[in-house]
């Protein structure tokens, strides 16, 4: 695999050079996108990329997913259906709001006029979603494209059940068409669930475009997180999970601390998922009883989009302890900023990592290795190089996984539902 040099744009110039090559088979395609009110970087990125081909998309989404683009772009309409979200609401509050949105999409669907609607996540009452929801879309004629981000879900966090296993059934069967975004995920899709071949779609996972990268230093985002400069300092980003093998990360970084010569930095950012607290609670007794004060930096919250490059350019590597996955965006956010990546070998991180180019692979669940994958990386000349390889990186990730790549295929499955020609 090469890495590739291509010009950086922005999203809106990236529209306006897209725009100069708007197929004829997209022309006229209207597309209801229901993004589940979450997940704001991928809808932030298909929802631009689909307007440069000649799309027109209504939004359904949620204070969340809002964004001053989305309702600038001429063939977006962006709608509001469930506001904010607040944590601390309560039970009735939230079952208001939810009951509201459900309503108001109901009505959407009823009374719209397009033919397509492209499900990227479901939303909270997710049976429901896959079956009564599904059925009425279907009784209504509409065309319904679905983006499996993981083919079981439930599977990969321990909670899968026979319910939940006949329901995603039901949803995969009555879909026209799914996106996933490896070869693996499309292979259990149609051995697990029995979804033909033709009807399945592999798109390499986008790079996130959503979060600003301004012209922030690495060293200026390591004195705003209170870290010097010569410190080695090792990220972990993205949501709090089980599945994500922290505790692994954890084990490992303790192993890089017995060599006193080491100047090592660990920090742990991300929103804890709602049901895992007792797994946090396990992470931060461990950082307490087996760690120096200050040495792990621990920021389980929401990591606000403006405040990600932060992270991003303070960390020397970001490492993904993941214990199994498909894939993960957390890797192309990474890349986005430049970033290499340490992985264990799960899921589709072998496709996506390029050794010694854009980070290097350990096997899962072993911490020894791990540590040894991390002095591996700071030992080499993509640490040691570092500024000059993060602009290789960018440019790699905006050559191999541009949101142009997915808008064409995309365009390309909307005109076979609707029985054009895709060319």
């Amino acid at each position: 695999m090469q890495m590739t040099n291509v010009a950086e744009q922005s999203p809106a110039d990236e529209i306006e050079v897209q725009k100069q090559a708007i197929p004829k088979s997209a022309l006229g395609i209207e597309i209801g996108l229901l993004t589940g009110c979450k997940d704001r970087p991928y809808v932030f990125g298909l929802a631009l990329a689909l307007a440069s081909k000649g799309v027109h998309a209504d939004i359904i989404g949620s204070d969340e997913i809002d964004s001053p683009e989305l309702r600038d772009t001429t063939s977006l309409r962006f709608l509001n259906f469930r506001d904010s979200h607040k944590f601390d609401a309560t039970f009735a509050e939230k079952s208001s709001k939810l009951l509201v949105y459900y309503a108001k999409l109901i009505q959407y669907v009823a009374c719209s006029s397009p033919k397509i609607l492209h499900i990227l996540w479901n939303n909270k009452f997710e049976f429901f979603d896959r079956t009564i929801l599904m059925l009425y879309y279907k009784l209504l004629g509409k065309k319904i494209a679905l983006t499996a981000h993981n083919v079981n879900q439930a599977k990969r966090d321990a909670r899968d059940s026979w319910l939940n296993r006949v329901t995603l059934r039901i949803q995969y069967r009555l879909c026209d068409h799914i996106f996933v975004h490896t070869q693996k995920m499309k292979g259990e899709l149609c051995s697990h669930f029995a979804v033909a071949e033709k009807a399945v779609t592999v798109i390499r996972f986008p790079i996130n475009n959503a979060s600003p990268d301004t012209e922030l230093t690495p060293a200026e985002a390591k004195r705003r997180l209170g870290l010097r400069d010569d410190e080695k300092t090792i990220l972990f980003f993205g949501r709090v999970r089980p599945y994500k093998g922290i505790e692994y990360l954890l084990d490992a970084f303790r192993l890089l601390l017995a060599d006193k010569q080491a100047n090592y930095r660990l920090i742990v950012a991300g929103e804890l998922i709602k049901g895992y607290e007792e797994y946090l609670q396990e992470i931060q007794s461990t950082v307490r009883r087996g760690f120096d004060q200050g040495r792990v930096i621990l920021r389980v919250q929401f990591i606000p989009d403006d405040e990600v490059e932060v992270y991003l350019k303070a960390a020397d590597v970001l490492v993904l302890p993941y214990k199994e996955i498909f894939q993960s965006g957390v890797l192309f956010l990474a890349y986005a900023f430049g970033l290499p990546v340490v992985a264990t070998d799960v899921g589709s991180f072998r496709e996506e990592i390029v050794e010694g180019s854009t980070g290097f692979l350990c096997k899962p669940g072993d911490p020894a290795e791990m540590a040894r994958a991390i002095e591996t990386y700071f030992a080499s000349d993509l640490f040691s190089n570092l500024e000059v390889r993060r602009v290789e990186i960018k440019e790699y990730a905006n050559a191999n996984h541009s949101w142009h790549a997915v808008a064409e295929l995309t365009c390309s499955a909307y005109a076979q539902m609707l029985g054009r020609n895709p060319s």
